[in-house]
């Protein structure tokens, strides 16, 4: 079973730098803990030197990542604020027919609804919402 981490790194950044990535690590070891068996992709992980691809390697990877998202069991989504490439990481997946699981306070927001099989506020609610089988419910993890 794999897990796609998605999430913001650049929301509306004007510059080629990423917002803070340390809520992948909190997100996977929090899947690691109910669900050690599962494969967590990362794509900070894959790519942790991404801002800095030319723009040729930068787009590759990008289509490439949609592409690695539509083979994922699950998508976990991180979006504290609007992200492009986090909403189009949700298409992907929902067109995929995989679960996904958007962790953010824009619960009314048509696509974090309307995408999602589970909205989440914020990642202390996602820790519940795992602990209590949240992702068994929309997936057949256990």
């Amino acid at each position: 079973m794999q897990i796609f981490i998605g999430g913001i790194m650049q929301g509306s950044r004007r510059d080629r730098h990423i917002d803070d990535q340390d809520y992948r690590r909190r997100i996977t070891e929090m899947v690691l803990e109910v669900y050690p068996e599962v494969e967590v992709l990362d794509p900070n992980e894959l790519h942790p030197n991404g801002v800095d691809y030319d723009d040729e390697q930068a787009k590759e990877t990008l289509l490439a990542l949609f592409d690695l998202v539509s083979q994922a069991d699950v998508l976990i989504a991180y979006a504290p604020q609007a992200s492009m490439g986090t909403a189009i990481e949700m298409w992907q997946a929902y067109q995929a027919g995989a679960p996904v699981v958007t962790i953010s306070p824009m619960e009314s927001n048509w696509v974090v609804r309307h995408l999602s099989a589970a909205v989440l506020p914020n990642l202390e609610a996602f820790r519940q919402w795992l602990a209590e089988g949240g992702l068994d419910k929309v997936t057949n993890l256990h």
